[in-house]
């Protein structure tokens, strides 16, 4: 079964943040509040992670409030009886744009891009639960369009303002394990087939449901869709992948600088190819759902003084050899830097603490001075950087690439076959069939 995202449990896991100084941006000020003001926020999604994300945002004044199914939202609602309730978030984004300086989302996959695309429009500032999107092609304009707009973003991936992640990174960049030609990520798998119901239950009078449906293809209303298992078919979610894949190879994809692939390279730079190979294998394909375990390997390019490195992610129960945790035993879930003196490993789904291995050889070490900024959490880490204090440290500038690179691995299982991916331009580039699971069409009346 896929591993449900569980603050409580993220909480448990998680190591205090270490006290740091931001470091400043510039003076812009979110849409001409003041410095001490509270953001006007709004949000699209309140129940399961919805809930838990406005409550992390409850210091600022939450001014409207979105959510397609009343009963799931009601709670909610029920503590912010100041907020305006809608049930359409375009509807919302218009009659409210004067009054909104930031959006939070926290949908179901299918529905993040649109939603997302439509603040970032209006000039609005926006949190956005993780995967940033269900494609590959989502996450490549969400980036841009932040960009182009100029807002603050931030993915939430959790894990991201944690000690443990932030002080494992600087240690990867210190040289700590030295060079790292190879790394493995493992985590829970996915479902496995799914039977669509033929069965067709009436629509709760409470849950509007062609909104809930928003740009994906039009089923009849069924409970496995919503409230249930949404994440394990391919209509509305992305399987294991996009459940915990940008919490897991969080600490990975940083430590490895991949997201240097992605970016544009100075006119007077040398040439360089970013071009990467991914190539994929399944314990099977199903047309509705994702597979229940996947083994990909990802073959990356040197990024600037770092060298060429493969990165193996599995899934569903399958793992690296032992041997690779020097002395230690497998673990249900890991990512691990494998370098040449040593190894930096993390057992924590989001990243939230490590280990140097094998460890009598690291014990007592200092390590480099700190040079990660230390924040206020993750959500306050984004409130102040929309009232221009300091950044976010998972805008959509490495939440766009780390989205892309978790939606390339179903590609890759996908299609079962090696093929060539450009970051800098998006495209497949010796694969037709994977090129066509880059995107996936809108349903009539859903643009982005």
């Amino acid at each position: 079964m896929i591993r449900r995202m569980n603050r409580r449990a993220f909480l448990k896991a998680s190591l205090p943040i270490g006290a740091g100084v931001l470091v400043l941006r510039d003076s812009r000020l979110a849409l001409g509040t003041q410095a001490n003001d509270r953001l006007n926020l709004a949000a699209i999604g309140t129940g399961g992670m919805g809930a838990a994300n406005i409550g992390n945002l409850a210091s600022q004044n939450i001014v409207a409030m979105c959510d397609v199914h009343e009963s799931r939202a009601a709670k909610t609602y029920a503590k912010h009886p100041e907020a305006k309730v809608y049930v359409d978030f375009r509807q919302m984004l218009d009659e409210l744009d004067q009054q909104i300086d930031a959006v939070a989302i926290s949908t179901p996959d299918h529905t993040h891009a649109v939603a997302v695309g439509d603040a970032m429009r209006r000039g609005k500032h926006v949190y956005c639960e993780k995967p940033l999107t269900r494609t590959v092609y989502e996450a490549r304009v969400l980036r841009q369009m932040a960009q182009r707009h100029g807002v603050v973003t931030q993915m939430g991936n959790q894990g991201s303002a944690s000690e443990g992640l932030r002080r494992a990174v600087e240690l990867a960049w210190a040289g700590t394990v030295g060079p790292v030609r190879r790394a493995h990520l493992w985590f829970g798998g996915g479902d496995g087939p799914q039977e669509r119901p033929t069965d067709q239950p009436p629509v709760p009078p409470d849950l509007s449901w062609d909104l809930w449906l928003g740009p994906a293809p039009y089923r009849p209303y069924h409970p496995s869709y919503c409230p249930g298992r949404w994440r394990a078919w391919r209509d509305f979610g992305s399987g294991a992948m996009g459940d915990m894949g940008c919490h897991t190879a969080n600490l990975l994809f940083r430590a490895l600088r991949l997201q240097q692939l992605w970016n544009d390279r100075p006119d007077d730079s040398p040439p360089k190819s970013a071009v990467f190979q991914v190539a994929g294998q399944a314990s099977e394909v199903d047309v509705e759902g994702y597979p229940r375990w996947m083994i990909v390997d990802f073959d990356f390019p040197a990024r600037d003084e770092l060298p060429p490195v493969k990165l193996t992610l599995y899934t569903g129960g399958r793992h690296p050899s032992e041997e690779v945790l020097r002395g230690d035993e497998m673990t249900k879930w890991g990512a691990l830097l494998d370098g040449a003196r040593g190894a930096i490993f993390t057992d924590c789904p989001w990243n939230t603490r490590y280990a140097l291995l094998p460890k009598a050889e690291f014990q007592g070490i200092q390590g480099p001075e700190r040079t990660l900024p230390r924040g206020q959490g993750h959500h306050g880490e984004w409130v102040e950087a929309c009232k221009g204090r300091g950044e976010t440290f998972s805008s959509f500038e490495i939440g766009g690439p780390l989205t892309e690179f978790i939606q390339l691995a179903n590609v890759a299982a996908t299609v079962g076959e090696p093929f060539q991916y450009d970051p800098q331009s998006g495209q497949i580039l010796n694969h037709s069939a994977a090129q066509e699971l880059l995107h996936r069409d809108y349903r009539d009346g859903w643009t982005l």
